[in-house]
């Protein structure tokens, strides 16, 4: 460990760390990455990743059990092995983990396993077991440091009834009824993964619906769908209490009337948001302020301390790991002194959630736009208009785009549907190009396809459609 001078330290190798730290190294600066538990952090190796190869398995299961729709025909009962869905997610994730290794190496980027504990001035301590164990020195360093699950009194995670994120994936078997407490990304798309494998699954929402960052319309689509594939869905409620039994947990369910019912559940996924991991990093050392448990910054990822700046889960909303990734870029770039480096613009980020049927936005709901007192033309297009859709057997869903009344700006575009995770990026474009309906309406999309709704959509809102 001979040499300890850097010009970038990162402390953190997650999606915002790691791609940080490899931009730096590309625009010739030397770099270190501190990192005490595993590259590719949390979404590569216990979110995003896995969970979207467990997903996988649920939706080939879901098919293969609708075989007969398609003419196909499976010999005897379809069935699944959960071990081995188990075992293909966590190599999916060791695969990955092992590839940002080798990318990091390829771009001389220096790696240390420890945590990374912030001294001021420059100075990055390294420590293991708690202890101090070196000290580096940089020009400017990265906060990547993350966030971890939500933990609410009385609910807590214990590994055995209540299940946080990473007991949820890689259960030993399958329980018979499941509660899920929270159905944001993470809760609905548990849901979704264990209510396909024939689990008997309640969610239980605070808020008065499913998916409620989502537009209401979308909302209220999935929320539909949810309970049509037998989920049971609770808005407007919390848990406050539950009862650890030998075998199983009476979850004690609070209504939008206040009454409170009681019912029993094999396991229990807690899934109500994310702490910034902001402890124990030093932070007293430096000028860094906190909102609300999330380091403050400006457009650029700078801290209140000089030379210091934090990306991806541990600062605002929203948190997303393409965010981080991004966030890094634009950090690395300000440091290096690029020219027309741009902020980071909030609405032009993407959100896509894996359940079944998916969802994906960008931009502002109908009712944001509202609030902030645009006039608004508004296009929508189902997915049973659309060719490709029905082909598919993918017939349920909707595409919705909003546009400034006045100039034409696509203000947001939700979708819910087959795929839209995909097909969300079209919109993602054309809004960092700042393209208006026009040019989206001059744009020639393929055909059979599921974007050819993106169009019709648009020119719903004026008026134009020409397939529904």
């Amino acid at each position: 460990m001979a040499d300890k001078s850097f010009d970038v330290v990162v402390i953190g190798g997650g999606p915002g760390g790691y791609v940080a730290a490899i931009r730096a190294a590309q625009l010739g600066m030397k770099v270190a990455v501190v990192e005490a538990s595993h590259l590719g952090g949390i979404c590569l190796n216990w979110g995003c990743i896995p969970t979207k190869a467990l997903l996988r398995c649920s939706e080939m299961y879901h098919n293969m059990k609708h075989a007969e729709d398609f003419g196909l025909k499976i010999e005897g009962k379809v069935s699944f092995d959960l071990k081995k869905i188990v075992e293909r997610s966590r190599g999916v994730s060791k695969q990955l983990s092992g590839g940002i290794g080798h990318l990091l190496k390829k771009n001389k980027v220096t790696v240390f396993d420890a945590y990374g504990k912030l001294l001021g001035k420059g100075k990055v301590a390294l420590e293991k077991d708690g202890k101090k164990t070196d000290e580096l020195s940089a020009k400017h360093i990265i906060v990547a440091t993350g966030a971890r699950a939500r933990v609410l009194p009385g609910l807590e995670p214990d590994g055995k009834f209540v299940w946080s994120y990473k007991e949820a994936m890689i259960p030993e078997d399958m329980p018979k009824k499941l509660l899920v407490i929270g159905s944001g990304a993470i809760g609905i798309e548990f849901a979704s993964f264990y209510n396909t494998f024939g689990v008997d699954v309640t969610v239980v929402e605070l808020m008065d619906r499913v998916v409620p960052v989502e537009d209401e319309e979308v909302s209220a689509i999935v929320g539909k769908s949810l309970k049509k594939q037998g989920m049971k869905i609770i808005t407007g409620a919390k848990v406050t209490k539950l009862d650890k039994n030998k075998e199983d947990v009476t979850a004690h369910i609070e209504g939008k009337d206040g009454k409170v019912t009681t019912e029993k559940f094999d396991r229990i996924i807690s899934a109500v948001g994310i702490v910034g991991n902001v402890e124990n990093i030093g932070l007293e050392n430096t000028k860094i302020k906190l909102d609300r448990g999330h380091i403050k910054v400006d457009g650029y990822l700078k801290t209140d301390e000089p030379n210091v700046y934090a990306i991806g889960d541990v600062v605002s909303p929203p948190w997303l790991a393409h965010k981080a990734s991004h966030e890094g870029i634009i950090c690395v770039e300000k440091i290096a002194g690029l020219k027309n480096v741009h902020p980071m613009a909030i609405e032009n980020i993407p959100a896509c959630t894996y359940c079944h049927p998916q969802v994906a936005s960008i931009g502002f709901t109908e009712a944001q736009c509202k609030e902030k007192g645009l006039k608004v033309k508004v296009g929508r297009f189902p997915f049973v208009g659309n060719g490709k859709a029905i082909a598919m057997g993918e017939a349920e869903g909707l595409i919705k785009t909003i546009f400034d009344a006045k100039t034409g700006e696509l203000l947001g575009a939700h979708m819910v549907g087959a795929e839209v995770t995909e097909l969300i990026q079209g919109f993602s474009i054309a809004k960092t190009l700042e393209t208006t309906e026009e040019d989206l309406m001059h744009t020639v999309f393929p055909h059979p396809t599921l974007s050819e709704m993106m169009h019709e959509s648009v020119l719903d809102a004026y008026d134009r459609a020409i397939h529904f």
